[in-house]
């Protein structure tokens, strides 16, 4: 008995605490310690809803006290679920999922991903993503880097940046950092004939594009000797290019077709809108030296459609132009009109389009001039009858004849360069 009167007074010491009743049993009987009165009480309990918590009560799982930061990083090991019971239930991660996770959170610390499964790589590519590690200013360069230096075209094969010359302008050395694109969309962009991106598509990183839409870019005929020049002269560059768009670029005159008559392999272009001055005589020059026929109707590879961004960072060039959509909203409010289209859903871009859609306007007025190589349209166009086939068959005859031709007395013209052409191979 003196042992229970002690534990009592124990209790009357800390009165501040609100422990409830406390039950102790003794030569088998349970007795029950009132606090407040400071004895022991040899009454039967009552019977009260089982709690095994207080309604106040909560709790936090803390992996390492010592540093909240990584306490902070660590809270996503284990999953939460709830039973049918409503019981809440939690299980570990994998330890691929943990690895995974953390190799992301520092994935701007990779030395090199050459020779890394891809399988894998997509995942740690995609983890990052949601981390939005590829949004951050220095960090993010130097990790998006590394996937494309060991994935080349898996991280991106085609890119549309139509409209976007604010992300452009934001994040260019991350759009230079893609390698081997097969198809880049930079239409009604304003880019000029100086901007840094036209003078990196020439380099070797991006010789494997194959469509390039320079629609409304305020180019002229300076622009597009640039473009051209290491084709022209060393072989390299855009060679591969079969889809080129150069529609409404009214600065672009008789002197910059001609330098478009290096690129070989073109299947498709469009020069509608340009500064053409004799439109008959390019339009045979086109077809004699490249090969291309002129079109009557409007040709479905210049219709924008086909081209979007695809690959690995599809996600991560729609994080790039979110933020800086919101970098820009403080402007676009003060326009009631514009704070109205954004609240309906109506976005920025829908105003981007319709600007778009006016110089596709004034194109049409001034004439359609899109060519197309005819053994790649026939399939697309309803065939025709064989006497047709066979004086096609005689034209690729006298058209092949004629190019071997040329290919004979190339190297002589390529011998004598202009002081200009100089001028340009030694900026490379």
């Amino acid at each position: 008995q003196n042992w229970t009167r002690g534990m009592s007074y124990c209790l009357h010491s800390e009165s501040h605490l609100d422990t409830g009743p406390i039950y102790v049993r003794e030569n088998g009987k349970l007795h029950v310690v009132n606090q407040g009165a400071g004895g022991i009480q040899n009454v039967t309990p009552k019977t009260r809803p089982f709690r095994l918590f207080s309604r106040g009560f909560s709790v936090e799982l803390c992996m390492n006290r010592e540093d909240d930061r990584a306490r902070r990083q660590r809270t996503d090991h284990f999953i939460f679920t709830y039973t049918k019971e409503g019981n809440l239930r939690y299980s570990a991660k994998s330890l691929f999922s943990l690895v995974l996770g953390y190799i992301s959170d520092n994935v701007d610390h990779i030395d090199s991903l050459i020779g890394f499964p891809e399988q894998i790589a997509e995942k740690l590519f995609s983890a990052a993503e949601a981390r939005q590690k590829f949004t951050e200013p220095v960090t993010g360069l130097r990790a998006l880097q590394k996937f494309t230096e060991a994935y080349g075209n898996l991280v991106l094969c085609s890119l549309c940046l139509r409209n976007r010359y604010l992300v452009i302008s934001e994040k260019l050395e991350e759009i230079k950092s893609f390698r081997e694109l097969t198809c880049l969309d930079l239409s009604c962009c304003k880019l000029g004939d100086e901007h840094e991106l036209l003078e990196h598509l020439t380099k070797e990183a991006l010789s494997s594009v194959k469509r390039l839409l320079l629609k409304d870019n305020s180019l002229s005929d300076a622009g597009l000797r640039r473009i051209t020049a290491p084709v022209r002269v060393l072989k390299k560059g855009l060679e591969n290019l079969l889809v080129l768009d150069l529609s409404c670029n009214p600065k672009i005159t008789d002197v910059g077709i001609g330098y478009l008559l290096s690129f070989k392999k073109l299947n498709c272009l469009d020069i509608s809108g340009t500064g053409l001055k004799d439109v008959n005589a390019v339009i045979k020059r086109i077809q004699t030296q490249i090969g291309l026929v002129h079109s009557k109707v409007p040709l479905k590879e210049f219709d924008h459609s086909n081209c979007k961004t695809e690959g690995w960072a599809e996600q991560t060039v729609l994080q790039w132009e979110q933020a800086v959509m919101e970098a820009i909203k403080p402007q676009d409010d003060l326009r009631s009109r514009t704070a109205a289209l954004r609240f309906y859903g109506k976005t920025h871009r829908k105003e981007e389009v319709v600007k778009c859609k006016l110089v596709e306007a004034e194109t049409k007025a001034s004439g359609n001039l899109q060519f197309y190589k005819e053994k790649v349209q026939n399939c697309h166009l309803p065939l025709k009858k064989e006497v047709a086939g066979s004086h096609e068959l005689k034209n690729n005859k006298k058209r092949a004849l004629a190019e071997q031709e040329r290919e004979r007395t190339s190297k002589q013209k390529h011998l004598c360069l202009t002081v200009e052409d100089w001028d340009l191979l030694n900026t490379y």
